[in-house]
């Protein structure tokens, strides 16, 4: 296996600074990057080994703080396994700080990201793939379509709130996305109803943008989480084998 290194850096935006993590293949060669938006839970110690994974299949992957404004991650101390009584006090404290993250910070900050991987000895030149998780995904979405002319692969999981009847909706930005789309829909999440699935897909299928959506049968909200009660070893093991195929295909 293809040895990695990780290391936290300070990315600067208009706002201030994200703290990020950082991982690539440790032989001082630039390869294609992956911009990997995080889960509500933030940077920890499974997030950064899932975005070693993906550094060890050829890619240089950051994980920015999304909550910088807030302060350095975590934002909240959480425990080694989250379960789910554990759930609502976290998220009594997350939620306000999620839902302050409007669409135009969220693409003024996906500018910086993107400008500060353009801008890296160990990033190749070319676009570069996306992925999120739970709330990642709508990021991921929104970035697509907020600068198609530097993603051409963007991946989502077991994502919320993507195709709300909201003005600024993500979805809405299917007509600018020139990217690769796969998403890997939970079949037991309220944030991500059927018919948001299906208006989801109808936007992305009349704008022409090459995507596949799968509803993973039996998995809750938040499948590839193994720090969690959530977590589904099938489900998981499925988001990898799409995941490092869009990115082997696209980039």
């Amino acid at each position: 296996m293809t040895t990695v290194l990780g290391t936290s850096v300070d990315i600067p935006t208009q706002d201030g600074t994200a703290d990020a993590y950082l991982v690539h293949p440790d032989d001082n060669a630039p390869h294609p990057a992956v911009l990997f938006y995080m889960d509500a839970f933030g940077i920890r110690p499974h997030l950064k080994g899932m975005a070693d994974r993906i550094a060890a299949a050829g890619y240089t992957v950051l994980v920015p703080n999304v909550l910088y404004r807030v302060g350095r991650a975590p934002i909240v101390e959480l425990p080694d396994f989250i379960d789910p009584q554990q759930r609502p006090d976290l998220f009594e404290i997350l939620g306000p700080h999620i839902f302050a993250l409007t669409p135009e910070l969220v693409v003024r900050d996906a500018d910086a990201y993107l400008r500060w991987l353009a801008d890296s000895p160990l990033v190749t030149d070319g676009p570069v793939g996306v992925t999120g998780y739970c709330m990642g995904a709508g990021l991921a979405l929104r970035t697509a379509g907020s600068f198609p002319e530097r993603v051409a692969a963007a991946a989502g999981f077991h994502g919320g709130r993507m195709a709300t009847d909201a003005p600024d909706s993500p979805h809405l930005l299917a007509d600018r996305i020139t990217a690769e789309l796969y998403f890997g829909h939970a079949d037991q999440d309220p944030g991500m109803p059927a018919e948001q699935i299906d208006r989801l897909n109808k936007a992305l299928s009349a704008a022409g943008v090459r995507h596949e959506a799968e509803v993973y049968e039996g998995a809750q909200h938040g499948f590839t989480q193994a720090d969690t009660a959530a977590y589904d070893a099938a489900g998981d093991a499925r988001h990898w084998e799409a995941l490092l195929a869009l990115l082997n295909r696209a980039l």
